[in-house]
């Protein structure tokens, strides 16, 4: 497995530190981990305007102030490290892709985490009722005055996606869906196909389902059985196994991991290192399906 992969001009590491709960109130705490995370080889830092809006968070953009705060109290950090952010969704609208609303949310968003650009700009979810010329628009506008250098998409279908890339001069960095043990949707949405076929990099949201494989919650028994059998083989936990699966897929999916918890980034961290036969990752969906394969 390749420990890298590249957005941009940028190498990134194949796990990924997700700032969804990020809601911790103490800017120390926050930045051992994001250190740590680092440190581990997530140097891509996923933030979004909405972080922080839930998740007993103070509010909207409160996670993307935290970081601001972590990264001026740890000079040289931020040039660690490839920055992600999104915006798009509106509490009580909910969409707004709008040029308008989605240049002004970027310019807040560098504003809240004190910094000059943003390395990976995606639109959070698709607004049905703009048009993807008018995102282009936006999109086009940001790169030009040097306040974003790539863009993606998250939670965007296949043909949204592809909309959007017609009316754009530069190609879409990447692309967000939620993937795991638990949803397999991208392996037959055509997501990750689209991934294979333009080089797009799938970013995985949620690749423990939520933290639901490490609870065994909501999830086939059988599921939990086939995870806690590889990792006894492979000598770590059911959670590096669960995101090893997410890894394994060809179109060399980053898994975005949100714990709050440095023994647990630690413990998801020895993903890269286990190895799956084809068997097992097979053996893996049938358990997550309750279905054989024909």
């Amino acid at each position: 497995m390749e420990p890298t992969r590249i957005i941009g001009d940028d190498v990134v590491g194949r796990l990924a530190f997700g700032c969804w709960r990020m809601t911790h109130p103490d800017v120390g705490f926050n930045a051992e981990l994001v250190e740590r995370a680092v440190d581990l080889g997530m140097n891509l830092i996923d933030q979004a305007d909405v972080y922080g809006f839930d998740w007993g968070g103070a509010g909207f953009g409160a996670c993307e102030e935290m970081l601001g705060r972590v990264f001026a109290s740890r000079p040289g950090l931020r040039e660690r490290v490839v920055l992600a952010s999104k915006g798009g969704i509106r509490p009580g609208t909910p969409y707004d892709s709008s040029a308008a609303y989605l240049t002004a949310a970027c310019e807040a968003s560098l504003s809240r985490m004190g910094v000059e650009v943003i390395d990976l700009y995606q639109i959070h979810r698709p607004d049905s009722f703009t048009h993807p010329s008018e995102v282009a628009e936006a999109m086009i506008s940001l790169r030009d005055r040097g306040l974003v250098r790539q863009f993606g998409v998250s939670n965007h279908t296949v043909a949204q996606t592809r909309a959007l890339q017609t009316h754009l001069p530069f190609p879409l960095a990447t692309t967000q869906p939620q993937l795991s043990v638990a949803h397999l949707d991208p392996f037959s949405d055509g997501t990750l196909d689209l991934c294979a076929e333009t080089g797009l990099v799938p970013l995985a949201w949620s690749p423990l389902a939520g933290g639901r494989v490490m609870r065994a919650e909501g999830l086939r028994p059988e599921l939990i059985e086939v995870l806690d059998d590889l990792a006894t083989r492979e000598g770590v936990g059911r959670d590096a196994v669960a995101v090893a699966f997410v890894l394994g897929h060809p179109s060399e999916p980053v898994a975005i991991v949100g714990t709050q918890n440095i023994a647990h980034l630690e413990s998801v961290a020895a993903a890269v290192d286990v190895s799956l036969t084809r068997a097992d990752l097979y053996r893996i969906i049938e358990a997550s399906t309750g279905e054989r394969l024909p």
